[in-house]
């Protein structure tokens, strides 16, 4: 792979957002939710080892930024806003929601966790694409 015409600020950027946008899903929109669907208390949250957690997820959505960002500088021409956000969304609902879907049907997770955590993916990759085309 060829990764000199990545913006790496851009993938840092878009990275962040992974948190910034975590942030609000796990937070007010669905946190409780989740965490009722997980069968999380506030203190077994409490009891996690936060930094391993924040460090390894940052590790895992970096990967996940620089691989859009060249899947984004393959396409033979600069791509629009609108091609990042497309690109983000449909990895986003087709090979990530969906492929948490399959798994929550094999391991018998309710459709209200499938909801939650996959179309996270959906909403932030999205959001990675446009950041990742925009800067």
């Amino acid at each position: 792979m060829d990764f000199s015409s990545i913006n790496w600020l851009a993938v840092v950027v878009a990275t962040v957002s992974a948190f910034v946008v975590g942030g609000i899903w796990y937070g007010p929109l669905f946190g409780k939710a989740w965490m009722a669907e997980m069968g999380f208390t506030e203190d077994d949250l409490k009891d996690a080892n936060m930094a391993k957690i924040y460090g390894t997820a940052f590790v895992l959505e970096f990967i996940i930024a620089l691989q859009l960002a060249f899947f984004l500088g393959h396409g033979g021409t600069e791509p629009s806003v609108g091609q990042g956000a497309a690109y983000g969304f449909h990895i986003g609902f087709f090979f990530i929601a969906l492929s948490m879907g399959v798994n929550a049907l094999f391991s018998r997770t309710s459709f209200k966790l499938w909801f939650i955590n996959g179309f996270y993916f959906v909403v932030l990759l999205t959001l990675m694409g446009v950041i990742l085309t925009v800067m």
